[in-house]
């Protein structure tokens, strides 16, 4: 992680003078035995002194709570000693390892732990190549890691739920320039053998191609040599009806698998939204797992097509 030295990523990071200079932190989790999952994100936006939240529950493909907002009044707290925004609290417990969210509503409670399973690995630092201008459009640090999540969902019914799931968090430090993008695609799957991939493939304004990757094998973060992937849309063009990401790592092994989408929920910033989505995936070795399918788009957004304007000349190549 040797962008965070000196840097304290869950604390206070002193802001640059770049106007969308961004601190954010980020969960997310499935659990398949109570078909529970979520999105969660903070970001504070220090030069703009405003801050924002997602805070996404669903249940059955269906939502179960819903509390976002953008352009909200700034916070000088972090998750270090506690950030609360719009009644949604987070706080480390154990610094860079273990986490806490707890939310209280009449219609609706959480509290939940993320605990590592993976440490958490700037993956900007793993993918450092001639493809870093898109790192640069979206932050200087990008720590991404897999944890177990554990603990409650109080229903409306007052029923609690105990949840038993897996998940990712991540911390981003720098600046956040969604206009800088045209699109990006991502695919997060945390696998059932422990193992995860991390794998972004953006699309600045100026048609550049450039990509954030690594995979967890079990047992530490490795760096990814060559990403191929492809998504399958429903007719708004924005929200996947399924993916196909072929993962090569740096020692060779592939990681080929599908995602076939479980929930979707469009997350708004001004000119740009994310499409995010809860997918279940199959490795081509039939092992499952599940976790975020997320894509970005710049408005106008003009459709995805038969997506040759938004893959690599090499990928177009390969088809």
């Amino acid at each position: 992680m040797s962008n965070v030295q000196g840097l304290n990523p869950e604390g206070y990071c002193p802001a640059d003078e770049t106007e969308r200079w961004n601190q954010s932190i980020y969960f997310n989790f499935y659990d398949p035995n109570t078909t529970i999952g979520c999105f969660i994100r903070m970001g504070v936006l220090e030069n703009l002194k405003q801050s924002n939240l997602w805070f996404t529950f669903f249940m059955d493909g269906k939502p179960l709570f819903v509390r976002n907002a953008t352009h909200l009044p700034y916070t000088p707290q972090r998750m270090d000693k506690g950030i609360e925004i719009n009644g949604v609290r987070i706080k480390a417990l154990t610094p860079m390892k273990k986490a806490q969210v707890q939310f209280e509503f009449r219609d609706f409670a959480v509290d939940l732990i993320w605990d590592e399973i993976a440490p958490l690995e700037d993956c900007i630092n793993l993918s450092s190549d001639d493809d870093g201008a898109f790192a640069k459009q979206i932050a200087q640090i990008h720590l991404e890691g897999v944890c177990k999540v554990t603990g409650t969902v109080r229903l409306r019914d007052g029923k609690k739920v105990e949840i038993n799931g897996k998940g990712f968090r991540d911390i981003a430090v720098g600046t956040r320039n969604w206009d800088g993008l045209r699109h990006y695609r991502l695919t997060w799957p945390v696998f059932d053998d422990g193992t995860a991939v991390v794998a972004v493939h953006g699309q600045s304004m100026t048609r550049d191609h450039a990509y954030m990757k690594m995979v967890f094998d079990g047992k530490k973060w490795v760096g990814v040599k060559s990403v191929v992937d492809r998504q399958d849309y429903e007719a708004d063009d924005m929200t996947l009806k399924s993916q196909s990401w072929s993962v090569t790592d740096v020692t060779g092994r592939v990681w080929n698998y599908r995602g076939r989408r479980l929930f979707v929920w469009h997350f708004p910033f001004d000119t740009f939204v994310l499409a995010e989505h809860m997918m279940e995936y199959t490795r081509d070795d039939g092992v499952k797992g599940y976790g975020l399918g997320e894509c970005g788009y710049r408005f106008p957004w003009a459709g995805n097509g038969n997506e040759t304007d938004a893959q690599s000349p090499e990928q177009v190549k390969a088809r």
